[in-house]
């Protein structure tokens, strides 16, 4: 397979653009589904068969009712650009009752609890400023992600943007991939030393690499397989150490292709590819592999696809008039902020700037300031980042003061990015059909407490926080360093809502993944006290240089229990009513309302 020509400046591919005229396959997708809802409310689709049909197109299901969805717009390796993010708004403000956008830890976009009949229009307005939502769910190539520091880390091998792009739309629509087991997530990193992707968690995962073969440095790529998540974690496994750039579109389909023929189809809680390398091992599943891949490569496929792969990286954007460089005098929390949102990059001058979005949500107003915010200060270069924040590249180190006085007038300059005060959450029984608890209403709560000194305090600073409303860690509570999952216990006839406290989970570079260990279930209300009961043990017990993970390591489970146990009785009824309630679902009785998942669907 022949080396594309390279070509130095990625730029283009960060350009604003809006069509009118869709694509034939855009506008007959569209079409379509104003077809299929047509047929359905006539009584001519079967509603099982339209679940299908929509889950394709990233439409999902919802908590309490059978007219609304949630629509998950793909990032592809979370490139987001100011006229997407204004469409995004426009969108938000228009369609979705709570008028929000939330970033998902996979660095897509999700609006909740919109009116099937607006779903088609609202494709079409995304189609136009260059996002879909096609395959954004079902059993298919889910969205690409990557390191959102790609490009700019001083310590990347190589800028894996193009590799990212590329991949994403070559299984786009392909057939290879439409009807899969389970779905199947891919994830790019840019350094064996960094692991902003969690490639450790990934159905497959590439980690950029450099080799000297015949006497030339190469480039390519280290490859895993078999991680996840869900109800049952595993880490994933190393399928090469080396592989040069021109065989990554032939790996991943030669694995995908595996994975089609193999894969459990009956039973869907174990259909993931993470089964399939188990049951087989990895020398196994490397043997099947390779013969798999000599296949793809002999019929030539992705062959034309990757030598039209544009490689190099992007240029410092240009700027219709220098960013701004004037603020006001006194700008209170500056250099707190610096501190924890801005990363130097490795182009001279220029700075990345994490912008928090408050759980994962931005409101409209939000969005358009922000998209204000990116043109003028860095060309519009933004990434949306598995933390559920917002990077913005590129901004010039004179102009960070300038920035932060518009971020403050935005609501969006709050500090703390990537510490222990940014709590990952999933949408919860908020929206989600499956979810047990209010995982909003817990990461709340647990907010306050980073209000009064703990967010300050350095000692706690790298410590993570997650939080699922259920078992299958879309907040991904297995990799926390404190995690908890909803759950429900049954007191005097009565079901009180709880979480299940795990800890010692995190994820390193090179595929490493640890999962938490089961500590104790907690009551909903009591979880944030016993949240700080941790963290002031950590702060009293620790060695001198010891981290979180390396005290909770030693003092082990029977301590972790010890600490917590006086947080987990739960009085009687009469006694606290309250705690039977939910958090985030006040002056309710809490119960159970599990519906029909719709991932596996």
């Amino acid at each position: 397979m022949t080396t594309p020509q390279k070509i130095e400046d990625l730029s283009a591919l960060f350009e604003e653009r809006l069509t009118k005229e869709l694509s034939p396959e855009h506008e007959a997708e569209i079409r379509r589904f104003e077809a299929e809802i047509a047929r359905l409310e006539k009584g001519e689709l079967d509603p099982d068969d339209f679940k299908k049909f929509r889950l394709e197109n990233g439409v999902y299901g919802i908590r309490g009712s059978t007219d609304r969805h949630m629509i998950r717009i793909k990032i592809r390796f979370g490139h987001l650009n100011p006229l997407q993010l204004e469409c995004i708004a426009d969108i938000a403000e228009r369609f979705a009752p709570n008028k929000l956008a939330h970033v998902t830890t996979r660095q897509a976009v999700q609006l909740h609890e919109i009116k099937r009949t607006d779903v088609p229009g609202i494709l079409r307005r995304l189609a136009e400023v260059g996002l879909t939502t096609r395959e954004a769910c079902g059993n298919t190539v889910r969205n690409v992600s990557a390191t959102h520091y790609a490009g700019i880390s001083p310590k990347e091998v190589f800028d894996v943007t193009p590799y990212a792009d590329l991949l994403s739309l070559y299984f786009l629509r392909n057939p290879v991939c439409q009807n899969l087991p389970r779905k199947f997530k891919i994830a790019f990193e840019g350094s064996a030393e960094e692991d902003w992707a969690k490639v450790g968690i990934h159905d497959l995962g590439f980690v950029a690499q450099k080799k000297v073969v015949n006497g030339k440095e190469a480039r390519g790529f280290a490859v895993y397989v078999g991680g996840g998540l869900g109800s049952q974690p595993f880490a994933a496994q190393l399928l090469e150490e080396f592989i040069p750039v021109e065989l990554y579109l032939p790996t991943a389909e030669a694995v995908i292709r595996l994975f089609d023929r193999n894969g459990e189809r009956k039973d869907k809680n174990r259909a993931r590819i993470k089964y399939l390398v188990a049951k087989w091992g990895i020398e196994t599943f490397r043997k099947e592999f390779l013969d798999e891949r000599r296949a793809v490569v002999a019929t030539g496929s992705g062959k034309e696809a990757f030598w039209k792969l544009k490689v190099g990286e992007a240029a410092a954007p240009v700027l219709k008039q220098a960013a701004p460089t004037q603020a006001p005098a006194v700008l209170p929390g500056f250099d707190e902020w610096l501190a924890t949102n801005s990363f130097e990059q490795k182009q001279k001058g220029y700075w990345a700037v994490n912008v928090r979005c408050s759980l994962g949500d931005i409101d409209p107003g939000q969005m358009r300031a922000l998209a204000k915010i990116a043109r003028v200060f860095c060309g519009g270069r933004m990434r949306t980042t598995i933390s559920q924040n917002i990077l913005l590249h590129w901004v010039p180190k004179n102009s960070l003061k300038a920035l932060y006085a518009e971020l403050q007038k935005a609501g969006l300059a709050q500090k703390g990015a990537e510490t222990v005060t940014d709590i990952t959450r999933c949408p919860g029984a908020d929206t989600c059909q499956i979810a047990i608890t209010h995982s909003k209403g817990l990461a709340f709560e647990m907010g306050k407490i980073f209000t009064n000194g703990y967010g300050s305090d350095p000692v706690f600073r790298d410590v993570t926080i997650k939080i699922s409303g259920c078992t299958n860690s879309c907040g991904q509570h297995h990799i926390a360093n404190i995690g908890f999952h909803g759950a429900s216990k049954n007191v005097d006839g009565r079901a009180v809502p709880h979480y299940q406290l795990m800890i010692g989970g995190f994820t390193a570079p090179n595929g490493a993944a640890v999962f938490g260990k089961r500590i104790a279930p907690i009551p909903a209300k009591r979880t944030p006290e016993a949240t700080q009961a941790i963290l002031d043990a950590f702060k009293k017990e620790k060695g001198r240089s010891e981290s979180f993970l390396q005290w909770a390591e030693r003092a082990g489970v029977a301590r972790l229990k010890e600490i917590v146990n006086p947080f987990t009785a739960v009085p009687a009824f009469d006694q606290d009513p309250k705690m039977y309630e939910d958090l985030g679902d006040p002056g309710k009785a809490f119960k159970v309302e599990v519906g029909k998942g719709e991932c596996a669907a």
